[in-house]
């Protein structure tokens, strides 16, 4: 609310010159970076194949598709054939639910998207207003500090989850099937697609720490503390 008066008291005055400064540049790049976190995340899709030869059934191939938020436990594996192996196949679901940690990730990182184009806006269009008036970089300032601290517990919390949907979908999952312990059942594991863009999305949430942490201190500088700072350590 602060900000919304202040900013409309101050009038608008279009500037893009703040964005070859560097808190205007980190600012487009966490921007960006928060983009790319979202989408490495938020837009994976994949699945597990295992082969199957059960009762009337040679080697048929059965998947599971499974994408964000990867609640694994309501995916469940095609079945080898219409009569599901005579009787013998139930249905088979995939353990696990991790969608509290990957939206997490994800719903943080969109809110971090939003508040970069508020900035931007203010930079571009208030820079005089948030250059005159402390507050704004001291709000800048908090919300830089506490920004960067989600985005580390956040990518933390979510590659735990990762590695444990690579757990719950790997071949590690035949043992736990009980359809694959009928008599004269056979499964085997063909593959499961490759997470490498989920890997992404970690080493993403993790730079958007650092930017963020980086960030806070360029606003530091702008801020009175930092003055008063130099004044303390200056005096005798």
């Amino acid at each position: 609310w602060f900000w919304l008066v202040s900013l409309g008291m101050a009038g608008l005055r279009v500037d893009f010159s703040m964005l070859l400064e560097p808190l205007g540049f980190v600012k487009i790049l966490e921007w960006i970076f928060a983009i790319f976190a979202l989408a490495t995340c938020g837009g994976f899709q994949g699945e597990t194949t295992l082969l199957v030869s059960c009762k009337g059934v040679v080697n048929k191939t059965v998947t599971a598709a499974f994408a964000y938020p990867f609640r694994l436990n309501t995916v469940e594996f095609s079945a080898p054939d219409p009569k599901a192996c005579a009787g013998t196949w139930t249905d088979v679901h995939l353990v696990g639910n991790f969608s509290s940690s990957a939206q997490f990730f994800v719903t943080f990182g969109a809110l971090v998207f939003l508040y970069c184009v508020a900035a931007l806006v203010v930079y571009i269009g208030y820079n005089h207003a948030y250059q005159q008036n402390n507050k704004f970089p001291l709000t800048d300032l908090a919300i830089s500090v506490l920004t960067a601290l989600l985005w580390l517990v956040s990518t933390f919390v979510w590659a735990k989850a990762l590695a444990d949907i690579k757990i719950s979908t790997d071949a590690n999952i035949i043992p736990g099937i009980e359809a694959c312990k009928a008599p004269g059942t056979t499964c085997n594991f063909v593959s499961v697609t490759s997470m490498g863009i989920l890997n992404l999305s970690v080493v993403f949430g993790l730079l958007n720490a650092a930017l963020w942490g980086g960030n806070a201190w360029l606003v530091y500088k702008d801020t009175k503390l930092h003055n008063q700072w130099n004044r303390l350590s200056e005096s005798p």
